[in-house]
């Protein structure tokens, strides 16, 4: 994959305007306060995977509109203190996988919480959360990009970016855990789960935002033309007369626009090669984050973006926060 995006140059001052609805902060405001009518009801199940420096524990809590959300809780099996905690996101099409996918947090001495991504899990990592549709039943293209789509109230990321905000309280609802101690981290959908979450739950120590997704739609739709972006595009290809509909409601769930919002300390990630988020709806993001922020800038890498080497960084970053 050539560099297709703009110039690193043009990238780092790129600030394009915010487009956001004028009820966007009342839609937020009531969807959380009608998600907290609901018991958190977190239970954690002792699970043996073969690990004996980490504990793994089964989670279930009540996401949106209280629908049953699984998770894994990794823990460190010699502890004394309450630990801070990293709560993660997946990826577009995976689940929560096994523990064994989940060691490099609680290895080095955090707690570390994998929510499981509803209705997805079956593309590249096994996933046990269904997405029980209460509305929203609109023709889709296959995926969830375009799953409930015609209205804000039932488009699928707004039970997604609930269930991450009720992981947070999962996470805290732990006795292992130090509520004040909560790091978000997320790779691409995941990126865009933590950056939205990182505007909306409180008392966040950090935000770790890996080549985030749902971000600067708009852009993200007319310069790619990869998956999962691509199904916007089929559906309003053969939705013709819904082309506006689609993108007004879109605008509630646009990572520019909760970015515009975090105050949460960030560390973000982004790849010039990446079609699949491209660097230019990364940096729209970027540039508006109100929090103090850094990024790394994988030049020559795809949607892979730091791989590891910025799980390194972002293991610096935790432990200079923490003290740790």
């Amino acid at each position: 994959m050539p560099f297709y995006d703009l110039p690193l140059k043009e990238l780092k001052a790129y600030k394009p305007d915010i487009l956001e609805p004028n009820d966007f902060d009342s839609f937020w405001k009531n969807t959380i306060k009608a998600n907290a009518e609901h018991d958190l009801d977190a239970t954690f199940e002792r699970v043996d995977y073969g690990l004996r420096l980490i504990e793994s524990f089964d989670v279930s809590f009540n996401g949106y509109a209280g629908q049953k959300i699984k998770a894994w809780l990794m823990l460190p099996s010699m502890r004394e203190d309450a630990l801070p905690c990293v709560v993660q996101f997946i990826g577009y099409g995976g689940g929560r996988g096994l523990p064994i996918d989940h060691l490099l947090y609680a290895s080095t001495g955090f707690a570390h919480l994998v929510m499981d991504t509803r209705g997805q899990g079956s593309q590249w990592s096994v996933g046990d959360t269904p997405d029980i549709e209460v509305d929203g039943g609109n023709p889709q293209v296959p995926g969830v990009m375009t799953r409930g789509i015609l209205e804000p109230s039932t488009y699928y990321y707004r039970r997604l970016y609930m269930d991450g905000l009720q992981a947070v309280a999962a996470a805290r609802a732990h006795h292992a855990v130090d509520p004040d101690r909560i790091a978000l981290r997320g790779h691409s959908q995941g990126g865009g789960v933590a950056l939205a979450v990182s505007a909306m739950a409180h008392n966040i120590s950090a935000a770790l935002i890996g080549e985030p997704f749902l971000c600067h739609f708009r852009r993200a739709v007319e310069i790619t033309d990869a998956f999962p972006y691509a199904e916007i595009v089929a559906y309003c290809r053969t939705h013709r007369d819904k082309v506006e509909t689609v993108f007004n409601t879109l605008s509630y769930f646009d990572g520019v626009n909760f970015a515009a919002r975090s105050k949460v300390p960030a560390l973000f990630s982004v790849a010039l090669m990446d079609d699949i988020c491209p660097p230019s709806t990364v940096f729209a993001a970027y540039n508006h984050y109100q929090g103090t922020k850094d990024i790394h800038v994988y030049e020559f890498n795809q949607h892979d973006g730091g791989g590891y080497h910025q799980e390194i960084e972002n293991l610096r970053f935790l432990h200079r926060l923490w003290g740790s």
